[in-house]
């Protein structure tokens, strides 16, 4: 495969997943500088799945950053205005998703709700934290989206809940064909502040890589389950 094409042919919008073009390069270029995300092609980060993998990207640390926290949280706002004008409700997926769900719910002074990974093994052995109501129009918010498992696992535990989800938001996605193909066979449309594509030509404009990594980089994308440098 021919990876020297430009990041311009990078799709930006697609049938289940969309860029929300506001914040793709704000955002983008927020995580970098405040170390929410690395790129070290030369020296791979190891995934929990066991993927090398040549970024890392925890969002978490967006939130010890008040000027990037509100940012975002802003920015969570206007997509979710602009997509899911009826919502109701917001919910965030554990664990990192939770705090930006507070922030969005906050800010639209709207009811919140989480999902939990798993059910409570004591207690009311709860999967979902919180209070909605049946038929409720909800909108799911996920901090990072790679393959879209735990975010769709999410969706799934509100739907058996008679809980109507119209959607996700999210901070940032890689952007994996495996994610779209999900999102699609879900019938869920993800709207995200920012991607893998636009996050390269933030990197690029700030010389935090050169043409070697720039290769990497895609290749990766490209097939990061089997990537190796």
């Amino acid at each position: 495969m021919n990876f020297t094409h430009s990041l311009t042919e990078y799709p930006s919008k697609m049938s289940s997943v969309t860029i929300f073009s506001p914040s793709a390069r704000p955002v983008a270029n927020m995580l970098l500088d405040c170390g929410a995300v690395r790129i070290r092609p030369d020296k791979p980060f190891i995934w929990a799945s066991g993927w090398k993998s040549p970024i890392y990207c925890d969002n978490r640390i967006t939130l010890s950053f008040p000027k990037v926290r509100t940012t975002i949280k802003n920015f969570l706002a206007e997509a979710l205005k602009s997509f899911f004008p009826e919502a109701g409700a917001v919910a965030g997926v554990a664990t990192a998703g939770i705090p930006q769900a507070a922030l969005l719910a906050d800010a639209l002074n709207i009811p919140l709700a989480y999902v939990r990974s798993s059910a409570k093994d004591h207690g009311m052995e709860n999967l979902i934290e919180g209070q909605f109501t049946a038929g409720q129009q909800v909108v799911v918010v996920e901090d990072l989206v790679s393959t879209g498992g735990s975010s769709l696992k999410a969706v799934a535990a509100l739907r058996a809940a008679n809980i109507r989800v119209l959607g996700m938001l999210s901070v940032f996605t890689y952007g994996f064909e495996a994610a779209e193909k999900q999102f699609a066979e879900n019938r869920v449309k993800l709207v995200s502040l920012s991607d893998y594509y636009h996050l390269l030509e933030e990197a690029q404009q700030k010389q935090l890589i050169n043409s070697h990594h720039l290769t990497l980089l895609k290749a990766w994308r490209y097939d990061p389950a089997s990537w190796n440098m």
